[in-house]
């Protein structure tokens, strides 16, 4: 009868301790939660037209305006790029007439409306720069045209780098 009882007091500390044992797992850590994107840049709210743009714009001949590039996946302004911005800015100071049409473009990497949104950020960031060295914003208007008019159609990183793009149009 002794023997019963050990092994009954065996029997129930094994299936406490699994008990207890089975609730020990890995503390849950909070998945971190999307925080909503700030999205009046990507929508132009910041823009000043409150009218449809009828404004006729042209490639620029060669000179001032060459196109600016962007590292994969960003929208900041490399520093090499900054003299290119900078002779765009004087430019348009002395030709005030003249509007801008800034398109921002990706490489063909990622989906459709992600390289919408990130082609509206590099076509405003280079707007940003420009209003920041003097230009009125009220000239400057944006497009994003994402991965849809690529400048090389191969798929290799030449190609990918040089589609990664600001580009400028003026007005006639």
């Amino acid at each position: 009868m002794r023997r019963d009882s050990r092994q009954f007091l065996v029997l129930v500390l094994v299936i406490a301790a699994a008990v207890a044992l089975s609730g020990c797992g890995k503390k849950r850590v909070a998945e971190p939660v999307a925080q909503p994107m700030d999205t009046q840049a990507l929508r132009g709210d910041d823009l000043p037209l409150t009218d449809r743009d009828e404004t006729i714009y042209v490639e620029p001949g060669a000179g001032v305006f060459e196109n600016i590039h962007f590292e994969f996946d960003k929208y900041r302004i490399r520093s090499e790029d900054e003299p290119i911005l900078q002779r765009i800015a004087r430019w348009l100071k002395e030709n005030e007439s003249i509007r801008v049409l800034i398109e921002g473009h990706c490489d063909e990497r990622g989906t459709n409306e992600y390289n919408m949104a990130l082609g509206e950020q590099r076509a405003l960031a280079a707007r940003r720069y420009l209003v920041g060295l003097g230009v009125s914003s009220d000239r400057l208007v944006t497009i994003s045209y994402g991965e849809e008019r690529p400048l090389d159609r191969a798929s290799n990183e030449d190609a990918w780098a040089r589609n990664r793009r600001a580009q400028f149009s003026v007005s006639q």
